[in-house]
């Protein structure tokens, strides 16, 4: 975990182990993790503020208007624009085992360019690891660059991130704690590569899933949204995409504290932040100058514990509450 507060890092450290099992490695302040959906603010809501900064990206503009094959088969699909996909209220469905069916990046992207609308666009929130997905493809498209090429060159390079990468490289892996033990689909431990099904065909790079990164890192980028997006991004542009947008509670790119919400009972309700599927989680405020990252392996050896929505608030809380104590 990793703890920014008053314009720097005032804490860092690991607790437990890699597994449960005896002699399993030591988690240290600086252990990689799966970022699993942390992944959609740290990469591809960073890649849509930049582009946005830049003037290239509209988030007005059909999602068809960039890849055409979008619209097909419902006259409602030409409504959903960028800004829809990033508010999750475009209409399109949480998630569909697509990995089952597709079994190359390309097909899997068509797969998901296909997915029917589970509602009219811009009449509900829904969160949409669809929609994220189809997000990817459409930044890549709009920058002529890979969401992992362009993400390491605007962000990650120049804000310090320099454990933070997309598909870690064979040395690094046995570093990395398993995820998960997959018996249904790859039938292999999962460790040091993506543990979503559908971002694994992608290749480990996608919208929704794929990065992987440290708490040091983490609150970096943290950091960074709290100088309101200082050294690469102006205040301005951090506002507009973190602010609550809509049905429901998100901004553009970013979940915000709901009732109840895992971000505990202290966060302001400006924060904004983000949860993975994996025990990850970042939560950002800015009138609290704080930030808290919290990274764990939640699915180990699968994920039927869902303790962690009770350990993320009180975690969050414990912290809050301690640094108001050393403060009085």
């Amino acid at each position: 975990m990793a703890v920014v507060a008053g314009n720097k890092l005032m804490a860092k450290f690991g607790l437990g182990h890699f597994t449960y099992e005896d002699g399993s490695p030591k988690v240290v302040a600086d252990t990689i993790f799966d970022l699993a959906s942390v992944s959609k603010v740290v990469g591809t809501t960073a890649m849509a503020m930049l582009l946005y900064e830049s003037g290239h990206l509209d988030l007005d503009v059909p999602v068809a208007g960039i890849i055409p094959q979008f619209a097909r088969g419902d006259i409602r699909r030409q409504e959903v624009t960028i800004h829809m996909l990033l508010a999750h209220s475009s209409g399109l469905p949480a998630y569909v085992r697509l990995y089952r069916e597709a079994h190359t990046r390309e097909d899997l992207l068509q797969a998901a360019l296909a997915v029917p609308l589970a509602a009219d666009p811009d009449t509900r929130a829904e969160y949409s690891d669809i929609g994220f997905i189809i997000l990817g493809a459409a930044l890549e498209q709009i920058a002529d660059e890979s969401l992992q090429s362009f993400c390491e060159r605007a962000v990650f390079g120049p804000l310090g991130m320099n454990r933070t990468t997309y598909c870690p490289p064979a040395h690094m892996r046995a570093d990395i704690p398993p995820t998960q033990n997959d018996r249904e689909f790859r039938k292999r431990i999962i460790q040091g590569e993506v543990q979503d099904e559908n971002a694994s065909v992608l290749g480990g790079v996608a919208g929704h899933a794929g990065l992987f990164s440290n708490a040091t890192d983490l609150g970096a980028f943290a950091h960074c949204m709290l100088q309101g997006g200082r050294p690469i991004l102006r205040p301005d542009t951090v506002e507009l995409f973190t602010r609550r947008y809509g049905p429901g509670s998100r901004a553009l790119g970013w979940d915000t504290p709901s009732d109840p919400s895992q971000s505990g009972k202290y966060f302001s309700p400006r924060s904004f932040g983000h949860l993975g599927y994996t025990g990850t989680s970042l939560w950002i405020d800015r009138d609290r100058g704080l930030a808290i990252a919290l990274l764990t392996n939640r699915t180990w050896p699968d994920a039927k514990s869902q303790l962690i929505k009770q350990v993320r608030p009180e975690f969050h809380d414990a912290i809050i509450e301690g640094l108001e104590a050393q403060d009085g």
